[in-house]
């Protein structure tokens, strides 16, 4: 079966790759085929009885490692320009808050009316709060640049600060103050240091090292010091965070002694490279993780009425209350953003992540399945109803030229706007008017 296997998985790779080049063109996320296509092999294993290795424990770490690489690859792409501070800090804000407000009103209406306890609320509640970025990102290629840019900067804080604020709920269930303290302000101080270290460290590895194997010992540095971090119950992500944000804004420490001991075109070239092993991992990771998804899929559960009405009223809330958000509060047309509030990888991961004796029972693993379906359908839609303006190219119009007083009087003829045929000197023109 050697030979097959390597078959099959070659295969899920080319369709998954496939999936992904179409999307541009189709507007079908490559993550809703990819769950689909888990799900008919689900149908096809069932159909013809083969024997397939039960997988799902593999599930949970597959999926963190595919948290920390969308997590680094969307750091990694995060530029802080002064320029870009109103448009980040709106992306910012629209991402805190959407998931912050979400939160607390699903928790209030579990609480309120079907008399839950508050932490499991919350915990239950945060993984349908937070916006994918893996699947928002690729499918903003055909928004105008800036709307692009509020996608990438709000999905990928969407993604950091839901996972830090659960990471903080999960560990600190017993203590709220002491957990902010512990946990917010010391453990983030220590994480803070922790990952300037590990980045100046990281970092002239992969400046220095001359080994033909390098990317992969550093990205397994950084998903090692990840784990270490979890396990002594410091906030992780913010590590990853800080290695990726600093790596991707070096301009910000050219021009300074360190010029004297860095090539920064050198490591500017070093870390594209590396950008690049990045994102070709997580689409690998991805890829398996969605299969796996669907094949793991229950289909009863997926077409169980309570469960379908469960998904809707989820979802309709995920939208009426971003639209509002959006046009209200930011005062930015809601059209097309409002539809790019896709649920994905880390909603499952988080939702696995919530132990079993906090589990509420009507948020199964089947609803998380169908409100991801949901808010990935409404993106699709989106996409395919939004027609973006096609920039109009306004020729320049050369200013109008004063004629001289004494234009037309032989040797007194100003001509020095003219060349020798007569025509307007463009050279000159240019240098007075830049925009010609």
């Amino acid at each position: 079966m050697t030979y097959y296997i390597i078959i099959v998985l070659c295969l899920i790779i080319i369709l998954s790759y496939i999936f992904d080049i179409t999307s541009k063109y189709t507007k079908i996320p490559g993550v809703i085929l990819l769950i689909a296509l888990g799900i008919v092999i689900q149908i096809v294993v069932s159909a013809t009885g083969l024997k397939i290795p039960n997988l799902k424990p593999a599930l949970p770490v597959l999926g963190t490692i595919g948290l920390v690489l969308i997590v680094l690859e969307a750091s990694l792409d995060l530029k802080l320009e002064r320029k870009k501070a109103r448009l980040i800090g709106k992306s910012i804000l629209s991402a805190i808050s959407l998931f912050l407000i979400f939160v607390a009103c699903m928790s209030f209406i579990m609480v309120k009316f079907m008399h839950l306890g508050i932490t499991e609320s919350i915990l239950n509640s945060m993984p349908f709060g937070v916006i994918s970025s893996a699947v928002a990102i690729s499918a903003s290629v055909n928004l105008t640049k800036e709307n692009r840019e509020f996608i990438v900067y709000e999905s990928s804080f969407s993604d950091i600060s839901g996972i830090i604020v659960f990471d903080f709920i999960l560990i600190n269930q017993g203590s709220f103050l002491k957990g902010i303290f512990t946990t917010f302000i010391l453990g983030g101080v220590i994480t803070f240091i922790l990952s300037l270290a590990v980045t100046a460290s990281l970092a002239i590895l992969l400046y220095k090292s001359r080994h033909h194997v390098s990317y992969i010992i550093i990205l397994a540095a950084v998903i090692l010091v990840y784990s270490l971090a979890k396990i002594i119950h410091l906030p992780a992500l913010l590590l990853v965070l800080v290695f990726g944000l600093v790596l991707a804004n070096n301009r910000l420490v050219e021009n300074t002694p360190l010029d004297k001991y860095v090539d920064f075109q050198k490591f500017r070239n070093d870390l594209e490279s590396f950008r690049k092993i990045i994102g070709e991992l997580t689409f690998l990771v991805r890829s398996f993780f969605f299969i796996m998804f669907g094949f793991y899929a229950a289909l009863e559960g997926l077409l169980n009425i309570g469960n379908i009405i469960t998904g809707l009223a989820i979802t309709g809330f995920i939208f009426l209350l971003r639209w509002l958000f959006i046009e209200k509060i930011l005062r930015i047309p809601g059209k097309p953003l409002v539809f790019f509030a896709p649920r994905g990888l880390i909603t499952i991961l988080l939702f696995l992540n919530i132990p079993a004796a906090a589990r509420i029972p009507f948020l199964s693993e089947e609803v998380v399945t169908l409100v991801i379906l949901m808010t990935i359908a409404v993106l699709t839609a989106g996409n395919m109803i939004y027609k973006p303006e096609r920039e109009i190219f306004q020729p320049a119009v050369a200013p109008d030229i004063p004629v001289p007083a004494n234009a037309g009087r032989g040797d007194e003829e100003d001509t020095s706007g003219l060349n020798n045929s007569g025509e307007i000197d463009k050279i000159n023109l240019n240098r007075e008017n830049p925009t010609i």
